[in-house]
């Protein structure tokens, strides 16, 4: 609309604005807005153009770094030093790192031994045995020599069914051909997780690379890479004289849980230079299982996968008389060593019990038989009430006498007698009268535990050793797989 106003000056001509006809007219001013105006209507920003963005490729999703495990805490029950093993004349050892379970670290064991080297063995008494350990006790029944032993970590080879068969054949015939020998001279163990199938071309591969690098005097790698949960590496050995020979005996071990006789969760290793006939050996190796091996517990499980072996190469005594029977005189000396060796190693794997902090030695006496002593003290050794008292440091002792109680055997009540660190607790059935617990309690808090019960009824004894149990031992078997 076009209106015209008159001045002095002139005419001026203004335009106005038609009125929109839809929607809200947009007020010029604030002042001009109603106040539901002035609430509701605001004035929009000019949009600015934005700047093109050129799209970047996607990124991949960066992957979580994995966390390592951190190297389990040696056990404050650790020998100081490690024993330095010398070379055994007839052996070569040699390690790898197959991945079979752990990276970055060796988990195959591969031993090489001269021909005609003897072999003795002894396994576990598990009606769900391994696949190595069956295949081990059918050598030694068909008479095989101990030419080459692959031990592997990580994975125990057990209840895995026809695929664990098929994985312990093909170590053998990789293991045969590297050596030269025939596949009944090979020996396998296995030590690890139990049910997962084992891929048998690590094991297959890695043969080759151990025994390429394979040297007389590798025995910490050695006894290294047989470790799963264990803390420190086993070894023991002894020099002795058989006629006018020098012979050596080395042995490496590895056990830290999951042990209990008849064996423990183990595999134990024992090479020689002495000539013994595997009869002979396989006499020996009984005789010195029953007070060592066989007299242990962590936790009372049974393993798959227990197994001793004792190789005897005859290197050294090339010139020697041959070794007839188990009582030649002339053995005396080297089955005191054998024993001792073997002992010495034991007590290391109930020392390296998971989660351990106090080496047990229980002594039992005054039973119907040696069998019944070895039975109460087991009892007592195995009892969770007994071993976490002990981890408590408390000289609970009424404890010792339920496990007593509970072990089946023939035991006189009112002549039971309980001492603990030498000194009388328990006597004729009841507390000492005036008993002092001070030097007892003192006595917990050591690292070594000496308990000892007679139970009144025979002449027979026996010792056992044990740990305490403590809450280590839960958290390393909860997350024992992952």
């Amino acid at each position: 609309m076009v209106t015209k106003k008159t001045a002095r000056t002139g005419t001026k001509i203004s335009v106005k604005p038609k009125r929109k006809t839809s929607g809200k007219a947009k007020p010029h001013s604030k002042a001009k807005q109603t106040r539901a105006q002035r609430k509701t209507v605001k004035p929009k920003a000019v949009a600015k153009a934005k700047p093109k963005v050129v799209e970047k490729p996607a990124r991949k999703a960066a992957k979580k770094p994995v966390k390592k495990k951190a190297a389990p805490k040696v056990s404050p029950l650790a020998p100081k030093t490690y024993a330095k093993l010398p070379p055994v004349e007839g052996v070569l050892l040699g390690t790898a790192a197959a991945g079979i379970k752990y990276k970055g670290r060796t988990d195959l064991l591969v031993v090489e031994m001269a021909e005609g080297t003897q072999v003795a063995g002894v396994f576990t008494t598990s009606k769900t045995a391994s696949a190595p350990v069956e295949w081990c006790k059918s050598s030694l029944a068909e008479g095989g020599e101990g030419r080459m032993l692959v031990v592997n970590s990580g994975n125990s080879n057990a209840f895995t069914g026809k695929a664990g068969v098929a994985t312990v054949k093909a170590t053998a015939s990789a293991a045969a051909h590297a050596g030269g020998c025939r596949q009944k001279d090979v020996f396998i163990a296995s030590t690890g997780v139990i049910g997962q199938p084992m891929d048998p071309e690590p094991v297959v591969k890695g043969i080759d690379a151990a025994l390429g690098a394979a040297a007389a005097d590798k025995w910490d790698d050695a006894a290294r890479a047989i470790m799963t949960t264990d803390t420190y590496p086993k070894l023991a050995t002894r020099k002795v004289k058989i006629g006018d020979a020098e012979v050596t005996i080395n042995g490496i071990a590895k056990g830290s849980g999951m042990i209990a006789p008849d064996l423990a969760t183990m595999l134990v290793f024992i090479f020689t230079d002495a000539a013994i006939p595997a009869k002979i050996l396989q006499t020996l190796l009984l005789l010195g299982v029953r007070d060592s091996f066989n007299a242990i517990t962590v936790d009372s499980d049974t393993s798959t996968s227990d197994t001793v072996l004792v190789f005897a190469t005859g290197e050294a005594m090339k010139d020697e008389p041959r070794i007839a029977r188990a009582g030649d005189p002339r053995l005396r000396e080297f089955r005191a060593a054998l024993d001792d060796i073997m002992l010495d190693l034991a007590h290391q794997v109930v020392k390296d019990g998971e989660g351990a902090t106090k080496f047990v030695r229980i002594a039992v006496s005054g039973a119907q038989s040696h069998q019944a002593a070895r039975r109460i003290g087991m009892a007592i050794a195995n009892s969770p009430l007994v071993k976490t008292a002990i981890a408590g440091e408390d000289a609970n002792w009424g404890r010792v006498v339920m496990a007593v109680g509970k072990s089946g055997e023939a035991a006189d009540r009112d002549k039971l007698t309980i001492r603990i660190g030498g000194i009388d607790v328990a006597k004729n059935g009841m507390a000492v009268p005036g008993y002092d617990e001070t030097p007892v309690a003192r006595h917990m808090k050591g690292t070594d535990i000496d308990i000892a019960v007679d139970v009144g009824v025979g002449k027979s004894s026996a010792t056992v050793w044990t740990c305490d149990l403590t809450y280590d031992y839960i958290r390393i078997n909860a997350d024992y797989r992952s």
